[in-house]
């Protein structure tokens, strides 16, 4: 029974229901706000739903927000690289420069050549040789970025050419006579108008091994089981009076700095008596070649802006910051399966109680497999250890006597 005489319940079409029914009309009056003059109800308020987080709405935003920490590192890197870039060109003679051939344009479009000079003068331990400039490698490394390829040419330090305004010399004197200004005019002098040094980097050998273990370390091919003779033994005297020597075994092997070192000064191997100067040199090529895939390796792009500067601390260069990025940019997309390596040679000769190495005809067919001219050619067979030829890839020189 009611007091107001309401029915205790409502008829619907639906059925009955007891109590207060929640009808559309009532709920839209729930929602309606008050006016701020109290004078009436204002206006309907709809709360909206809340969008539920999808993978569509999540993958764009999760990429923006990836290329922004990339744009963010590479900056980062880059100031890094050129502070180090900065103080690498202070290294480098002024005089320098204008012996240097402009670019023809720029590294990622154009060919360019680089004149490498290696040297290890400082640490090599020898009396009388601590003062001693002498370029104990010299590489000329030029790009193809049209092929997608480098081409890497070695020069016999005992290689015997004319240096200018001092006659006919071994061609590592260059280095030690005028420093890389003269070592850029005596190689622009032996190659000619066909390949002109656009660009030189002088690496400290002694200070090599630092950057090698700053990047953690390269992969070498070693070509062939070597003993050396006993250099730099890292023993007592004691013990290195019964010492082999150092040992390298066939095959890739990974190499910290000092190792790495070790490998490209090597002069002697007692397991092969073909062994000259430019197996040598081709070993410093492969240390150089695996130091610049690491550089442009993922796992050091993610380390610049830690090491960037001290990456290049055994380095002199006239290459600017921007210069390095595209010269490590062609070197990633370079295929080392297509790879050119070249070297010149001749035979070995006494003139003055002093042993060169005198160039032969086969040296213009290098330059002209350089150029892109001519199909490569091995050295031929029988034309001793110092014949000159070109090798595609992985391949091995293997001219013997």
């Amino acid at each position: 029974m009611t007091v107001s005489g309401e029915k205790p319940y409502r008829v619907y079409r639906g059925g009955r229901v007891r109590g207060k029914v929640p009808l559309e009309r009532r709920e839209r009056e729930e929602r309606r706000s008050a006016r701020a003059d109290g004078g009436g109800p204002g206006r309907i308020v709809e709360r909206r739903r809340r969008r539920r987080w999808t993978w569509r709405r999540s993958v764009p935003l999760a990429i923006g927000v990836l290329v922004l920490l990339l744009v963010i590192w590479t900056v980062a890197g880059y100031l890094s690289v050129r502070s180090g870039v900065r103080a690498a060109n202070k290294r480098l003679p002024a005089s320098t420069a204008a012996a240097l051939e402009p670019d023809q344009g720029s590294l990622l479009s154009s060919p360019t050549n680089i004149l490498v000079l290696g040297t290890d003068h400082a640490s090599n331990g020898q009396a009388g040789r601590s003062t001693d400039r002498h370029s104990d490698s010299m590489l000329l490394l030029r790009t193809d970025p049209g092929r997608h390829r480098l081409i890497y040419v070695s020069i016999p330090r005992d290689l015997r050419t004319s240096i200018p305004g001092y006659g006919e010399q071994k061609i590592n004197a260059a280095m030690q006579i005028g420093g890389p200004t003269l070592a850029v005019r005596t190689v622009d002098a032996l190659f000619g108008d066909a390949l002109r040094v656009n660009h030189v980097v002088v690496v400290d050998f002694a200070s090599f091994e630092k950057l090698i273990d700053a990047v953690g370390g390269i992969d070498v091919n070693v070509p062939e089981n070597i003993l050396s003779n006993t250099f730099d033994c890292p023993y007592s005297a004691a013990r290195c009076a019964s010492w082999q020597g150092w040992r390298f075994h066939k095959g890739v092997q990974h190499m910290d700095g000092h190792r790495a070192l070790i490998y490209s000064r090597i002069r002697e191997n007692r397991l092969d008596p073909a062994w000259s100067d430019f197996t040598r040199g081709q070993n410093q090529q492969a240390v150089m070649q695996a130091t610049m895939s690491k550089l442009a390796s993922v796992g050091t792009f993610l380390r610049l802006p830690f090491s960037g500067g001290d990456l290049l601390a055994p380095i002199a260069t006239d290459l600017s910051a921007w210069e390095l990025a595209q010269l490590g940019w062609v070197k990633f997309r370079a295929s080392s399966s297509s790879s050119l390596h070249c070297r010149l040679g001749g035979t070995a000769t006494d003139i003055g109680g002093g042993s060169y190495i005198v160039g032969t005809q086969e040296n213009f067919q290098v330059i002209q497999t350089v150029l892109g001219h001519s199909a490569p050619q091995p050295p031929a067979p029988g034309g001793g250890l110092y014949a000159p030829g070109c090798v595609v890839g992985n391949q091995t020189f293997a001219s013997r006597p």
